[in-house]
């Protein structure tokens, strides 16, 4: 008889062998380049932020972070691509007021459900909004004399915004309902569309998120009347906030975070979440995200997800108020 022990020996290096495998693909994520959706345009705001970020949150996770942007649907095409993804965390997407507070208020028929089809990752970084206009055609100084203006111009005035239903969209209709006036909406495929037209004298006003406009608020090629914030902004310290204004309705911040597929690991998205608080803490990043006129925040999965759910209720609420339909 041949002795017992070589081949339980055997057996046991061939299971664990076997489980190897399992065991490394448990471990290694991620082993692969990360896929980072933008749901909107090249140029907007969301498209700086993610890529402010994508370098340093690359080097975190030891794999490259390639951002691809999705526009349309005021951010639902993209969204919802993230939501049908595979819960793998290899494809995960930029989370904005837009796509998973304002447009599940203002859509009933919306590919994804808000914040249920997704797993929080983390929010980035909190954006003042801005009202800016074109020089060339708005000759207002100051709010009191563009609100006198826009109401002296019932509905010849038009302002752009990142799409129907978007941030820049539901500002805009805040801000008429706040100020008694009416301006045309105009609704683009994203920021940095809205924004070419008004450079360009296509359309007089834009609602807005701060970094995108900055740059050409600085140069002279907008004028900024009100910024949406809690303090003035560094950058535009002559900029007064809605608040200052009595148009305290209008005076939100907006935010940007991460979200992945619902159903992905628990354990991959501690890794992601690390990933990226620790890519929005790093000096380097911090340092410019503040430039934009952009707050770091990287808090935890739990702390977003709540985040989430307190600015769609408060959408939904706003939607009722000012019966505003996806069809405008």
């Amino acid at each position: 008889m041949k002795p017992l022990f070589p081949r339980l020996l055997v057996g046991a290096l061939l299971a664990a062998c076997a489980a190897l495998p399992l065991a490394a693909s448990a471990q290694a994520f991620p082993n692969k380049p990360v896929r980072l959706i933008v749901p909107f345009p090249a140029g907007g705001t969301t498209d700086i932020i993610a890529r402010m970020v994508s370098d340093e949150f690359s080097k975190n996770l030891g794999q490259p972070v390639v951002v691809e942007n999705r526009g349309g649907g005021g951010g639902a095409i993209g969204a919802a691509e993230v939501a049908k993804a595979a819960p793998d965390g290899y494809t995960i997407g930029v989370a904005t007021v837009s796509t998973k507070a304002v447009n599940p208020a203002c859509n009933a028929k919306l590919p994804y459900r808000s914040p249920d089809d997704f797993a929080t990752i983390t929010n980035l970084a909190a954006v003042p909004n801005i009202i800016v206009v074109n020089p060339g055609k708005i000759q207002a100084q100051n709010m009191a004399e563009f609100v006198k203006h826009l109401k002296a111009n019932p509905g010849r005035l038009s302002y752009a915004s990142s799409g129907t239903c978007g941030i820049g969209h539901m500002m805009g209709e805040l801000f008429k309902a706040t100020s008694g006036t009416f301006i045309v909406h105009i609704p683009y495929r994203g920021a940095g569309p809205a924004l070419n037209d008004v450079l360009a004298g296509q359309v007089e006003i834009l609602f807005d998120n701060i970094p995108s406009s900055l740059p050409h608020v600085q140069s002279g090629k907008l004028r900024a009347l009100a910024v949406a914030a809690p303090k003035r902004v560094a950058a535009l310290p002559n900029v007064p906030t809605l608040a200052e204004l009595n148009m305290a309705p209008v005076n939100d911040q907006v935010w940007y975070g991460l979200v992945a597929p619902a159903g992905t690991p628990p354990e991959v998205i501690r890794r992601l979440n690390d990933a990226a608080v620790k890519a929005v803490n790093a000096p380097a990043v911090r340092e410019r995200l503040r430039q934009q006129a952009a707050e770091p925040v990287g808090n935890t999965p739990e702390q977003f997800r709540a985040q989430i759910i307190a600015e769609r209720d408060k959408m939904i609420d706003l939607v009722k108020r000012q019966g505003i339909k996806l069809e405008q």
